[in-house]
């Protein structure tokens, strides 16, 4: 079995890469990844080791380098983490949201159908669903929940979504989706949630909060996401959408005291809210659970003693993403390569 994994340089993908190299060790692995301010070549430094591993760097909106990859490797399964994902970013500069998460994602659908892939797996996030008021703790979003996007990220993912959907409906072409909550866990880049407020804590720097910090979300750790896929690839059903969510929600404030308990360190600071920040997230994975038999495995409170125990154990991997020595690690030991 061939698996194409795009993003794997990044958070979600590489920890992807590292489980499925484990669970599947007769498998190959095809990895893109475009290397971008979030993609961390140093992250797949062991996986670089493995003879069943084979790395790309691509941008998946080039159409003549992906039909190029494709025409070469054959892969049976695609699972697209390829994506910009920071909505703040999003904010600042939406049109290179659109020209990754929209455009290449089509450009990975044709070149998977021109190629017979067997299943094209789209990742995809629970903030296409918008938010849930706060006061209304019975609500969730289940996969019949109207799309309802806040931001330039939330929209050009749900795009893809509908993209991949009608590819299944026009051309019968074999995908699912996933959309799952906030994850956690290690190689998380350090501008996010749980690891920025990390990294401050150790380096006695203050930790930001968006406006009062009752945000709400549900935490989900990086391992039992990975976990969902691998089952949905292999036993999901064609053209379904599943909900992937850690049943661990928390306020930012929450998550934020956490951190602060166990590294007993650490000094809140609130800053200005983000524009249009979702209130709350809350996902019914009661479909993935029904239909193919995963639950989350990690409570919240074990997987942030694990995540933050790795960031501290690893603190050179942080510190070369801080001083921005790390996009030169691919041209460093691969350049020649390339």
């Amino acid at each position: 079995m061939k698996v194409l994994i795009t993003g794997g340089a990044g958070f979600i993908g590489s920890n992807f890469v590292y489980y499925m190299l484990e669970k599947h060790q007769d498998y190959q692995l095809i990895c893109i990844d475009k290397l971008t301010y979030a993609g961390n070549m140093s992250t797949l430094k062991k996986a670089m080791e493995s003879r069943n591993f084979t790395f790309y760097k691509a941008d998946i909106a080039d159409r003549q380098v992906i039909d190029e990859i494709f025409e070469k490797e054959r892969p049976d399964v695609v699972v697209n983490f390829a994506a910009e994902s920071h909505v703040d970013r999003s904010i600042t500069n939406p049109g290179i949201f659109l020209e990754t998460n929209v455009i290449g994602t089509q450009v990975l659908l044709e070149a998977s159908k021109k190629y017979n892939v067997k299943r094209y797996h789209q990742v995809s996030t629970d903030e296409v669903y918008g938010d849930l008021p706060l006061e209304r703790k019975d609500l969730f979003f289940t996969e019949l929940t109207p799309l309802h996007t806040s931001s330039p990220y939330s929209a050009s993912k749900a795009s893809a979504d509908l993209l991949t959907l009608a590819y299944f409906r026009t051309y019968g072409f074999p995908v699912t989706i996933s959309r799952c909550s906030n994850n956690y866990g290690p190689f998380h880049f350090p501008e996010k949630l749980i690891p920025l407020m990390i990294v401050n804590a150790l380096k006695e720097k203050s930790l930001p909060v968006y406006g009062d910090g009752k945000n709400v979300r549900d935490w989900l750790y990086v391992e039992d996401h990975c976990k969902a896929i691998d089952l949905i690839i292999h036993k999901g059903r064609v053209g379904e959408i599943y909900n992937v969510g850690g049943h661990n929600e928390k306020t930012n404030l929450e998550v934020v005291n956490e951190i602060i308990s166990y590294l007993g360190k650490g000094t809140i600071r609130f800053v200005t809210d983000r524009a249009g920040h979702d209130r709350r997230y809350a996902i019914d994975p009661s479909k993935i659970t029904n239909e193919l038999g995963w639950f989350p495995e990690t409570s919240f409170n074990k997987g942030i003693k694990i995540t933050i125990d790795w960031y501290i154990q690893n603190q050179g991997w942080w510190e070369e993403i801080l001083n921005g020595t790390y996009q030169e690690y691919y041209q460093k030991m691969y350049g020649s390569k390339a």
